[in-house]
């Protein structure tokens, strides 16, 4: 097989992301040259661009734009955990990250009202008082209040 055959194998595999990007630049690239490609620089400029550096670079841009929006909150939280293991970063930015893009009005309440437990101070103790947060959120949220004829209001589930 020859080299450009093998480099053009190599990238028909690549797809979605940077990995799209990169082939896309590679085939224009090959497109252009009229020579046969240097396998052992594709080889290494392959093995730079997908090195494990360069996913934690990415996953690090992913976790700082990673917002919770209307995401289950346990679904939000298994997925930061692993972007944050990707990304390699420290505990302190994990919160300020966590912080920064779980739902607002979950941190608001945490550091408003005096919880079961002090205000967080570790990455654990955060993802805790943020799953007590929403679960007493959605245990809020099939009540209803009821008037009676009086004009007195009571609170009830449906």
């Amino acid at each position: 097989m020859e080299t450009d055959d093998r480099i053009t194998a190599i990238l028909a595999c690549l797809r979605g992301g940077i990995a799209e990007i990169y082939t896309q630049k590679k085939l224009d690239e090959l497109n252009k040259e009229l020579g046969t490609q240097d396998w052992d620089k594709f080889f290494k400029e392959i093995k730079t661009m997908f090195s494990d550096k360069t996913k934690a670079a990415d996953a690090k841009w992913r976790i700082e734009s990673f917002k919770q929006g209307k995401k289950n909150t346990a679904d939000f939280m298994i997925e930061f955990k692993a972007l944050a293991m990707k990304a390699d970063i420290d505990e302190l930015y994990a919160i300020f990250l966590l912080k920064k893009n779980v739902q607002p009005n979950i941190i608001k309440t945490i550091l408003r009202y005096h919880l079961p437990i002090a205000v967080p101070e570790t990455l654990k103790e955060w993802k805790v008082a943020i799953t007590l947060v929403r679960q007493g959120y959605e245990s809020m949220e099939g009540h209803q209040d009821y008037k009676i004829e009086t004009g007195t209001t009571y609170g009830g589930q449906e």
